[in-house]
């Protein structure tokens, strides 16, 4: 009976090893087995396995993917990058709240790249995280879009404008009316520098806070609960500030441009 390439592909490990390597470049018998860790004898069947589905192909000592074969690979990628994701915090992704990431950015989650999981500092629990506060004063430009306003945050980014980071900064209705109440006095200094921009997101997303810069990306996101939680992720990785980058672009098309505000709004 012929097997399928599904079985093929996903039912060995090192047959799934194998295309990934090759998909890097073509290697020698020996190149193989040293990169994966495997003997002639454990590898050879599966060689045989791929070559016998059109996967790979040899020339003289090198093998090499099939045309099929860099199709498949490049369709397996994005599966195993997801899963990577995923995998490496399960728990902190399952109780995630989502529904604030449009569709075509939820379905590329694996753009956020390798990542870190910022846990809750009881004993700072009501301070900034501190990864974030290093990191904001690096950057020469800001995105943030915020709807949970701690109250040193206005302080963090009037002092990152002063520096002369460019700014721009999405707000949610209640991000806006809490600064209204609390904070005027530094919003007028912040909107009046040169180099920030403020909008006021009028669709609300549901999400405590996100920032992206010209390093770093930080991104906070709301529990199944709808609750904030201080569980939080940092990547520096260039594809996760391009999706970040294309999440404000969403952003944008919804918000509008704020100028100084006065106490009545």
């Amino acid at each position: 009976m012929k097997t399928s390439l599904v079985n093929t592909v996903w039912y060995s490990e090192k047959r799934k090893n194998l295309l990934l390597l090759l998909s890097e470049g073509e290697r020698d018998l020996e190149q193989i087995k040293k990169s994966l860790n495997v003997t002639t004898r454990s590898i050879m069947p599966q060689i045989k396995t791929l070559k016998n589905q059109n996967l790979i192909k040899q020339e003289q000592e090198n093998f090499s993917l099939t045309t099929i074969g860099n199709i498949i690979v490049d369709n397996m990628l994005p599966f195993l990058d997801t899963s990577r994701i995923v995998e490496e915090n399960k728990d902190f992704w399952t109780s995630r709240d989502f529904d604030a990431i449009p569709a075509h950015l939820f379905s590329r989650m694996r753009d956020l790249g390798h990542y870190f999981l910022i846990e809750p500092d009881i004993n700072h629990m009501f301070e900034l995280p501190r990864e974030f506060v290093d990191n904001i004063p690096k950057s020469k430009t800001i995105m943030t879009f915020v709807s949970y306003l701690h109250p040193s945050f206005l302080s963090l980014y009037l002092k990152a404008a002063l520096s002369g980071a460019d700014i721009v900064l999405f707000l949610s209705e209640a991000a806006l009316d809490k600064i209204r109440k609390e904070y005027l006095g530094q919003f007028n200094e912040l909107i009046g520098m040169n180099g920030t921009s403020i909008f006021l997101c009028e669709e609300n997303p549901r999400i405590p806070m996100i920032t992206v810069t010209d390093w770093f990306c930080y991104i906070c996101l709301f529990n199944e609960e709808k609750r904030y939680d201080h569980r939080d992720i940092i990547s520096f990785d260039e594809s996760s500030l391009e999706w970040c980058h294309e999440l404000f672009e969403y952003y944008r098309c919804n918000s509008k441009k704020l100028c100084q505000m006065t106490d009545d709004g």
